[in-house]
């Protein structure tokens, strides 16, 4: 097995786990759409035959869909995706879907990200398996799938849920909508996945954040969750804008319940503000038409002057019967900040269920009582046809014991295949240099140069040679005075090479680094020598750069090529001033800081991406776009800083959400002292918001190379 399935079965393996050690005590179960059933088995090890299939063309209309009766609510936190390939034949499988669900039949909600994204990325070929988190995750009875593509294709789709019974039985609460906290930086406590109504600052029938089983830091000013904004695990009000001293929530409930206690997740920062509820008043009632009984539950708190840390604040219930409760929950501080709250509850023989609702279909409910402790033949059928339930049990502890254990053992396996790759790579690289200059006899030989496809040794490296290919492959197209030109390339013998211009200057931030302005060089005099300190450049050369840069990219743009790494590390410097486009891999070594390193395995310029790279994986021209306005700041500069040198890496992916925001809080580039205000307005529209606002590289040039050529 390869070290990506080996990874995704870990992965998979972490989620139970997690829900499993969590406080709803979810055991791992997941639906086969080929099989109809409930099964043990991933969708990769069935023969893939089995699947559903629209009748309709999904593209561009997304009308047929898929659903899953899980008969009961679910807390679904994972799904599994696989098409048709029926042992090599099948041939369809869907790029992408989205997910709609209900909790009683009735009303349907669209799943979304932590960022409102609605569509998920599928599979890219009929027999790979793509396993997505649902962060945050749904609570659920039925579940659809909408899949979708970009283009008219054949389109199958076989499914897998994973996550456990929703034990809580909580339907949905209603509360006043989060606010913002003003400390150094706006802290956000808004309920940002509701899944219910707001109106008039009220949020009512849904669930969110406090239900979502993510209990928040000690510090509500970090967040476990990663490109999200501070304050993202709670969600707070602040005392003031209550008069009555309490927020007052009430809960809905799927049927008739004996109530033992409420735990709530509470912040208790006191420096900044924040404590413990000094208080809870809860009261009852049995039915939406019946009135709330007199008799109210008090508990009464310390409200946490101590110990500054966030916990878990249990307020006893007595046993209380109910369907429906509503809390006030008393100021002790300026602020209340809630992360999570649970119900420990027994549910009352007799009791109506909400989930006994008729379904869409017809079809009849199941009978009032208890939940079963087993299922059996769980079905999936598309339009809602009637299944018929069914799973597996086991004990807890012994459960735990062998995911532990396989987990360890599948850690180890990947760590010595991932250090085996890391010796042949240091092996494979022994003996060979970086970079050699060498001169060229016969120049007029290479200009018509032809990428040899046919005489690649066969005993190569596959994916060494491979990227060795593609970069090979992409230099031979371009040809433009400010791009790095490919010469030759040799494939014959190993190591494998490529001849380049050279570039006697450098790259370009080494360059302008050991420059200093001209005018800055004479308004401070001749240094102790008699001369200025250093050579100088004048601020029409710099635009003479700049415009050279734009040209190029002028260049790729009509060839449809997006950079990615545009940056002055990797622009190179020829003699007079001639700039050249490059990106070489081995300027990431020299410059390592410029780039983020995403879990430990990718690395990102995220200080010259836009927004929309960071946070969707999105790269077109106009993020180019957005990476030349830096790339021009850096060059106004003389690269004397790095961009947003005085930002983290962290709280640069945090500002690019609040550019996906747009509540006017995102942070921009200061403007260079030798930038006039007018260049400075060009550059800012590089960083707009949306894409198609920002200018194209034509028109960059053009205001560069005129505004040189004026200066002259």
């Amino acid at each position: 097995m390869g070290i990506k399935y080996l990874f995704s079965l870990l992965m998979m393996m972490v989620v139970f786990l997690k829900h499993l050690l969590s406080s709803r005590h979810c055991t791992k179960r997941w639906m086969d759409t080929s099989k109809s059933s409930w099964t043990q088995s991933l969708l990769e090890s069935s023969d893939g035959d089995g699947a559903w299939c629209p009748a309709e063309p999904v593209f561009p209309a997304e009308a047929e869909y898929l659903q899953v009766d899980l008969r009961r609510l679910h807390l679904v936190a994972l799904v599994g995706t696989q098409g048709r390939h029926a042992g090599g034949l099948g041939k369809e499988f869907s790029p992408g879907y989205r997910l709609r669900y209900s909790r009683d039949g009735h009303r349907w909600m669209s799943w979304k990200d932590r960022w409102g994204q609605e569509v998920i990325s599928g599979n890219e070929d009929p027999g790979g398996v793509v396993l997505k988190d649902l962060g945050p995750p749904l609570v659920a009875r039925l579940v659809r799938f909408y899949p979708r593509a970009d283009r008219l294709m054949s389109v199958c789709l076989r499914v897998e849920l994973y996550g456990c019974l929703w034990k809580d039985g909580l339907l949905s609460y209603t509360a006043p909508e989060g606010q913002t906290m003003y400390l150094s930086e706006a802290i956000h406590l808004n309920d940002s996945t509701y899944d219910g109504y707001s109106v008039s600052g009220l949020q009512y029938g849904g669930l969110g954040q406090l239900t979502d089983g993510v209990l928040g830091l000690d510090d509500f000013r970090r967040s476990r969750e990663l490109r999200v904004w501070p304050g993202y695990d709670y969600v707070g009000w602040a005392n003031a804008s209550f008069p009555h001293g309490y927020v007052e929530m009430e809960f809905e409930f799927d049927r008739l319940r004996a109530f033992r206690a409420m735990q709530v997740h509470c912040n208790n920062m006191h420096r900044q503000g924040v404590r413990l509820p000094g208080g809870v008043d809860c009261r009852f009632k049995r039915g939406l038409a019946s009135g709330w009984e007199e008799e109210a539950v008090r508990h009464t708190l310390a409200g946490g002057l101590g110990d500054p840390s966030a916990r878990a604040v249990a307020v006893p219930l007595g046993g209380r019967v109910a369907r429906f409760l509503q809390c006030r929950f008393f100021f002790a501080g300026p602020w209340l900040l809630f992360s999570e709250i649970a119900f420990l509850s027994d549910i009352v023989n007799g009791s109506s269920l909400v989930e006994s609702s008729p379904p869409s279909d017809g079809s009849a409910p199941p009978a009032p009582g208890p939940a079963p402790t087993n299922f059996s033949n769980l079905e999936a059928e598309p339009r809602g046809q009637q299944p018929v339930p069914k799973a597996e049990g086991s004990p807890t502890a012994i459960l735990i014991g062998c995911l532990v254990a396989i987990i360890l053992l599948l850690l180890l396996v990947i760590a010595l295949m991932l250090w085996r790759q890391h010796w042949r790579r240091l092996l494979g690289k022994v003996g060979i240099p970086r970079v050699h200059l060498c001169e060229v006899e016969s120049p007029q030989d290479l200009l018509n140069l032809e990428f040899p496809l046919n005489i690649l040794r066969s005993d190569a490296t596959k994916n060494a040679r491979n990227d060795f290919l593609k970069e090979v492959k992409i230099m031979s197209r371009l040809k433009d005075p400010n791009i790095i030109r490919l010469l030759g390339v040799c494939v014959q013998d190993d190591p494998l090479c490529m001849i380049t211009d050279y570039m006697e200057n450098g790259d370009l931030n080494q360059f302008l680094s050991a420059h200093q302005l001209e005018d800055k060089a004479v308004a401070g005099g001749p240094g102790p020598g008699g001369a200025a300190q250093g050579p100088t450049i004048s601020y029409p050369m710099l635009l003479h750069v700049a415009a050279q840069i734009a040209s190029g990219m002028r260049y790729l743009a009509t060839l449809n090529f997006v950079h990615r790494d545009l940056a002055t590390r990797n622009c190179l410097v020829g003699e007079h001033f001639t700039i050249k486009i490059a990106d070489f891999g081995m300027s990431r070594n020299l410059y390592a800081g410029d780039y983020y390193r995403v879990q430990g395995r990718a690395v990102l310029p995220i200080r010259w991406m836009a927004w929309e790279c960071i946070l969707m994986g999105k790269f077109t021209t106009a993020s180019d776009v957005w990476a030349f306005g830096v790339t021009l700041w850096e060059v106004l500069t003389l690269c004397r800083a790095q961009p947003f040198g005085q930002l983290t890496d962290e709280q640069v992916i945090e500002n690019a959400g609040e550019f996906f925001r747009d509540q006017g809080r995102q942070v921009y580039l200061s403007r260079p002292p030798t930038c006039p205000l007018a260049l400075y307005e060009l550059i800012l529209r590089c960083w707009s918001r949306e894409p198609e606002e920002r200018p194209l590289f034509p028109q960059l040039h053009r205001c560069l190379a005129e505004d040189a050529l004026n200066m002259v």
